[in-house]
């Protein structure tokens, strides 16, 4: 006899960014507000946006969920991270540990074992768990992808759990892409559908009546549950997309911080605390028109450092930068401030072919890629007494050539500098934003250089775990918790 399975169950999507990651952060935090143990589970996560956990990386939106469960993050959460370093490359991450760049075809080959690994790790963690909840890729009613799926229904088939499909209303269509992904389900996949969940909802609910009993009528699937509409909701996002719904332009009144637009941007979470801030505007920038006068420019993380150079430089963005260093604070982040440097070598094509650019010449540092990748959790010092902590996710190995440390790990390491004459600054140290007092103290260099008073610390409050609970006292209202706690086995 076959032994009895964990409990579990899966949330899958319509789409892209219809809230899988945040809903299942919320079942997270319900059911261990049970007392229930609960663990996160993604088989396969294509995200520039990473966390550093057990020595490794996972994708951030499996270490926010373990956060919900109230646990560390482990690598077997995620046991397969994508990392695209171009339209048709992605550097494929291993519990935690980066093996090679694959190209699509390469990456289907691969498959067969990556489903073997995926499987593994989650059969490792369900022993250790009263309830997995597993979190789907994309959509699992892309037909061409089937055939090789290791993330969506043929995951949840392996762990036995029972789907919920969740759609976002506010693109439109969501009963539509009920009904449709219904039609394209195989009978096996209709048996492990239980049920449908409208996201992001805005309005009277009762106007949704009618449809759920034609959805029921033709798929024998409820919808189990309407989530309104969430607003400033907190929550880091798996990959930029809340940063590029920002304005184009700041109020004369607030700080205006513009972030650089690069095309592989990486943990661009380093952004999400600055949005907590009451006097300040974030603006992400593609055209070097749009750059305005800011009080801070930022270059964030990127998974293609040379190419995201290349690619600014051609639009513009790199001249009107250097045209504004003297007058305008810069902060580069790790990729942002190798670009920053004099050159950015990749002798062993790390990512992509092998060879050396120039940087903007704003930093006298030079950076060299290598095939190890630096992967830890860290704490630091700037020059001026400031403790901040963070994680560090690079390839770069960086030399100072005349410019000055700002920031030294515990360990003695220097992870950041800047410029003699120029508040210029550059920084291995991603998360450096996260803490409200570091934070505070950073922006009120820049509320002083622009004659304005500097605020009482902390002037905002970043707090995900209690986002979290917000999060999941509203999804707990609004969805049928009988069906839930009945696939939990409660």
């Amino acid at each position: 006899m076959s032994q009895k399975k964990t409990p579990a169950f899966m949330i899958q999507g319509c789409t892209s960014d219809a809230g899988k990651s945040v809903l299942c952060s919320a079942f997270c935090r319900i059911f261990a507000n049970m007392g229930v143990k609960v663990r996160p589970f993604k088989a396969q996560n294509m995200a520039l946006n990473a966390a550093v956990c057990d020595g490794g990386e996972i994708g951030r939106s499996q270490a926010v969920q373990a956060m919900a469960c109230r646990v560390p993050a482990d690598v077997r959460m995620n046991p397969i991270l994508l990392k695209p370093t171009a339209d048709t490359t992605a550097q494929i991450i291993v519990r935690g540990q980066a093996i090679q760049d694959m190209d699509v075809m390469g990456y289907i080959d691969y498959k067969r074992q990556g489903r073997a690994i995926a499987c593994e790790a989650y059969d490792e963690l369900a022993e250790e768990a009263e309830l997995i909840i597993l979190e789907g890729a994309g959509s699992p009613g892309e037909i061409n992808l089937k055939k090789h799926d290791i993330v969506n229904m043929a995951m949840a088939r392996h762990a036995e759990a029972p789907v919920i499909l969740t759609g976002d209303i506010d693109r439109g269509g969501v009963y539509a892409h009920f009904i449709g992904h219904y039609t394209v389900f195989e009978q096996w996949e209709r048996d492990l559908l239980r049920g449908f969940l409208v996201n992001r909802f805005r309005g009277d609910a009762s106007l949704l009546d009618d449809a759920h009993v034609m959805v029921e009528a033709e798929t024998h699937t409820p919808v189990v549950g309407v989530i309104p509409y969430l607003h400033n909701m907190g929550l880091p996002e798996e990959d930029a997309v809340r940063l590029t719904r920002g304005p184009n332009r700041a109020p004369p009144h607030l700080l205006d911080i513009v972030v650089i637009d690069v095309p592989h941007i990486a943990n661009a979470t380093d952004i999400d605390p600055l949005l907590v801030e009451p006097d300040v505007s974030v603006r992400i920038v593609r055209n070097p028109g749009d750059l305005g006068d800011p009080d801070l420019i930022i270059l964030p993380g990127s998974k293609n450092v040379r190419d995201d150079f290349c690619a600014i430089q051609s639009s513009g963005i790199v001249g009107a930068i250097e045209q504004k260093a003297q007058n305008i604070p810069i902060l580069g982040i790790c990729g942002g401030m190798q670009m920053l440097g004099l050159s950015i070598a990749d002798p062993h094509g790390v990512e992509g072919a092998a060879g050396k650019e120039s940087g903007m010449g704003l930093l006298p540092i030079e950076t060299t890629l290598a095939s190890g990748k630096e992967l830890q959790e860290c704490k630091a010092c700037t020059t001026d007494g400031m403790s901040v902590h963070g994680y560090e996710i690079h390839h770069g190995a960086t030399d100072s050539n005349g410019a000055l440390p700002w920031m030294t790990r515990t360990d003695g390491q220097t992870i950041g500098w800047q410029h003699e004459h120029s508040f210029i600054r550059g920084t291995y140290l991603h998360g450096l934003f996260d803490d409200d007092v570091a934070r505070g103290h950073l922006l009120n260099e820049l509320r002083q250089r622009r004659g304005q008073p500097a605020l009482n610390l902390p002037s905002g409050v970043y707090d995900v775990d209690a986002a979290i609970e917000r999060l999941a006292e509203h999804v707990q209202k609004n969805v049928d918790m009988k069906v839930f706690l009945e696939m939990a086995g409660i």
